[in-house]
């Protein structure tokens, strides 16, 4: 468990430094036995300990005595109950993924590297309040046969098999969210057809083990 708490930190830590979110905002989480990991409430990451990083039964219990998690632990609860695959979670505000979700709207398939979310396009869960299940429910809704999502007037969320692909698949949401917010300054972009994306994610699943 110290192990897998050093690594939930360092990744937090990279939220800041890789500028996906600024401060305390966002968080990470790593599944371990019956529940899961995850970054404290209110907590700057650059200040974080071992001890800080609480643990979340699968059953959304915790003691308060050790830490208080994230207000945001349900979303991790529900992805981790929904989604048997996900061993990690990163939730960021990053600007350019947070701003294209103020309009609510998703990603299409402007460009194949769309693909490394899991469809031909990254969706949009409609906003609720942070901490709610209603935000679950919308989060799950939007992940559906995917590993990432923007979320409402929020920012994004990603999940994979270990916290280095879930970071770095963070990294690619943001990085295709600036391109696609430059792209659509120029004019309408081409969209790549579902035949073609679908060539893509074939492709995908061997890229992603290389």
């Amino acid at each position: 468990m110290k192990i897998l708490r050093s690594e939930v930190i360092k990744y937090a830590k990279m939220l800041n430094s890789r500028k996906l979110s600024a401060l305390r905002s966002g968080n990470i989480s790593a599944r371990f036995q019956d529940g899961f990991l995850i970054t404290p409430s209110g907590t700057k990451y650059s200040s974080l300990k071992n001890k800080d990083i609480v643990f979340v039964s699968f059953k959304g219990k915790f003691d308060e005595k050790k830490g208080i998690p994230s207000s945001e632990w349900r979303f991790h609860q529900d992805i981790y109950l929904s989604k048997k695959e996900a061993k990690a979670i990163v939730h960021a505000h990053s600007n350019y993924a947070t701003a294209i979700s103020t309009h609510g709207k998703g990603i299409p398939a402007f460009h194949y590297m769309i693909a490394m979310a899991g469809g031909n396009d990254i969706k949009c869960a409609k906003y609720a309040t942070y901490g709610t299940r209603e935000l679950s429910k919308n989060i799950l809704k939007a992940l559906r046969q995917r590993n990432a999502c923007l979320i409402g007037n929020h920012g994004q969320i990603a999940f994979s098999e270990n916290l280095s692909k879930a970071f770095e698949l963070a990294e690619e949401v943001e990085n295709l969210s600036n391109q696609y917010i430059k792209a659509l300054k120029i004019g309408k972009p081409k969209i790549l057809s579902s035949k073609e994306m679908s060539k893509v994610l074939s492709k995908a699943k061997n890229y992603k083990r290389g």
